[in-house]
């Protein structure tokens, strides 16, 4: 036990490396953040053209757009697409943070594009028609009245997605980003301790991933007894 209690003081404490996990853990969190923001904008847009397409002859072709997107994008590891990013279409670029941030939710966007159809489609069809009924254009019914009730089920997909996108960043190193995994293994190569580095990493993503779970939990109840009292 000292022994260990001396490695971990060697290789955190003595030359002040345990710094370098927080400066990769916020890496981390502005990657899966703004991605799932990205992706959400993106996904609700295809869902919502293709939701309105199958009764609009002309919005066919940005529907078609639309299964192109998803198909191209669902079929490319994520890294690949980062690197086709960093090394191809943002070459040289000095902020490779903003293209993982943009590769991340363009890859995300494809997902969350599934999802909430999924749950845009849960709607009764009668809604719709009953806020035209109302006055209501069709955007504003979709804005209104189907998307707030779908939100109920997507939100445990949505947060899913969002765990998924935590532990996808850590592949952002390959492309010099340095998040929490790449953090980690600066710290091994610079202490030559293969262990340590990688189980506090391990645990730091798995304590993000419960406290993620319980948050979604929680809203997932709250979201229920507002239904309730409604």
């Amino acid at each position: 036990m000292e022994a260990w209690l001396q490695q971990l003081n060697n290789t955190f404490i003595a030359k002040g490396y345990w710094r370098l996990i927080p400066q990769g853990l916020q890496n981390t969190l502005i990657i899966s953040l703004g991605a799932l923001v990205i992706g959400i904008v993106i996904g609700t847009l295809i869902a919502v053209i293709k939701y309105f397409a199958e009764d609009s002859p002309g919005l066919k072709p940005a529907a078609v757009l639309c299964d192109l997107y998803t198909t191209v994008i669902r079929g490319m590891p994520v890294m690949v697409l980062l690197m086709i990013l960093v090394y191809a279409i943002f070459a040289g670029t000095r902020n490779p943070l903003a293209v993982c941030v943009l590769g991340f939710g363009v890859n995300s966007g494809a997902y969350v594009a599934e999802i909430i159809r999924s749950g845009i489609n849960s709607v009764d069809k009668g809604q719709m028609e009953a806020g035209r009924s109302l006055g209501l254009s069709s955007v504003q019914t979709m804005r209104k009245i189907i998307l707030p009730q779908a939100i109920r089920v997507i939100l445990p997909a949505i947060g899913n997605e969002m765990i998924a996108l935590i532990k996808e960043t850590s592949v952002a190193g390959y492309v010099g980003v340095f998040d929490l995994t790449s953090r980690g293994n600066q710290i091994r190569n610079l202490t030559y301790d293969a262990v340590n580095p990688l189980i506090a990493v391990a645990l730091i993503y798995l304590i993000l991933v419960i406290g993620l779970t319980k948050l979604l939990n929680l809203l997932e109840r709250r979201l229920h007894a507002g239904v309730k009292h409604a």
